[in-house]
């Protein structure tokens, strides 16, 4: 029995005289997909003019990469709105092998690229890839196919609780032994979300979350430098000039910025003074020149986007497809969700991108197919109005 109103019941069948035309692509998506990459790359070109032109002798030198991975990332868009559904559909296991092997090549190949004392990146060439951002696809496929298919036995203990699990924390072991910690407990919380409102009896996620948080708390605890950084979240001024730096830098560009901000490219934390200004912490960036306005703005896109999201997953006929669309729009709300949370000193200091806006190819091009993907199941939706019967609007 599913819990919410989104994949509750099966829609009508081919033929079923209250069946009516698809709705098409969903414009309103595509349109906030499109503003906050835009918004990115204007951002991207602020935040590392400087420390391009000092490091790299040309200030466009990260626009233009980051320029190229948008261009990327569009075509991933649009193919993956067009393809045959059949690709995400019929092919979950692909999807799966391929991001056990890319997380582990990262630690057994030549390809890992070390930074920051984990071995998080494959190098192909002149391209970085991050498996963890095609796992989370990838695992979000997989969690769909089960569910769908599994759902008179999702109860069961056996069959429909444990294969999940065992899944996933397979992925999530290749993460730690980066270390990759955030990305496996991003990994849990897709695993989470989807099962709960798979059906998954609430006694088995209690029993699962209480062993990964004592499993996070032995982590963080046999680490010193693990838990200075856990705890530096609560008090960074503490350590203002260690563990406790980044944190205090970025409140430092939040809270300078005001109601409208200092203008775009007059911020000053990015001069060598927020590490990661570009990436994890674009959010503190855009909150130093455009202000608390700038701020909202990126909120309320984000909230657009979910709605959209969820709304595609309610309309879908297929249990699979609406398993896909919520997945989709997980990665990407618990994405953003999280990178807030860092940048606002809510959660200890972990690397999360923010999807659309933080420089990178991986998230992006990965953000990007997530969109694409809802996109192409949004052209097969249901219209509201079909005579559906026990769907929460």
């Amino acid at each position: 029995m599913l819990r919410l109103g989104i994949l509750s019941t099966q829609g009508p069948k081919e033929g079923d005289p209250q069946r009516v035309r698809g709705e098409g692509v969903d414009f309103w998506l595509l349109s906030v997909a499109l503003l906050l990459s835009g918004l990115g790359l204007v951002m991207v070109l602020s935040s590392t003019g400087i420390m391009a032109e000092r490091f790299y002798a040309d200030k466009y030198y990260f626009f233009k990469r980051h320029l190229v991975f948008l261009l990327i990332g569009l075509g991933v868009m649009s193919v993956a709105a067009v393809i045959p559904r059949q690709l995400y559909l019929r092919f979950t296991y692909l999807w799966l092998a391929l991001a056990g092997v890319l997380l582990i090549l990262t630690l057994v190949s030549p390809l890992g690229v070390q930074a920051g004392g984990a071995t998080r990146w494959l190098s192909l060439g002149p391209i970085m890839v991050q498996p963890l951002e095609i796992a989370k696809v990838a695992l979000v496929l997989y969690l769909a196919s089960f569910f769908s298919r599994k759902q008179e036995m999702i109860r069961t203990f056996g069959i429909g609780f444990l294969p999940p699990v065992c899944i996933t924390a397979m992925l999530c072991l290749l993460l730690l032994a980066q270390p990759d910690f955030g990305g496996a407990a991003a990994l849990m919380l897709l695993l989470f979300c989807i099962s709960f409102v798979g059906g998954t009896r609430l006694v088995y996620l209690g029993a699962t979350s209480f062993m990964a948080l004592m499993a996070g708390i032995f982590l963080v605890m046999s680490s010193p430098y693990r838990f200075r950084r856990w705890f530096a979240f609560l008090d960074p001024f503490q350590d203002a000039q260690d563990v406790g730096y980044q944190l205090v830098q970025s409140l430092y560009a939040l809270g300078s910025g005001g109601w409208l901000g200092a203008g775009l490219g007059a911020g000053k934390q990015k001069l060598f003074f927020l590490p990661a200004a570009h990436t994890d912490f674009i959010l503190a960036v855009i909150g130093e020149e455009l202000g608390f306005i700038g701020v909202s703005v990126i909120f309320i896109l984000f909230s657009v986007l979910l709605w959209r999201g969820l709304r595609i997953a309610r309309l879908q006929d297929g249990l699979q497809e609406r398993f896909i669309a919520f997945g989709m729009v997980l990665i990407l709300a618990l994405g953003a969700l999280l990178n807030m949370a860092v940048v606002l000193g809510a959660v200890p200091p972990k690397g999360v991108p923010m999807p659309f806006l933080s420089y990178g190819g991986s998230s992006l091009v990965m953000s990007l197919l997530c969109v694409g993907v809802l996109l192409n199941l949004s052209r097969g939706a249901i219209s509201p109005g079909s005579g559906r019967s026990g769907v929460v609007a």
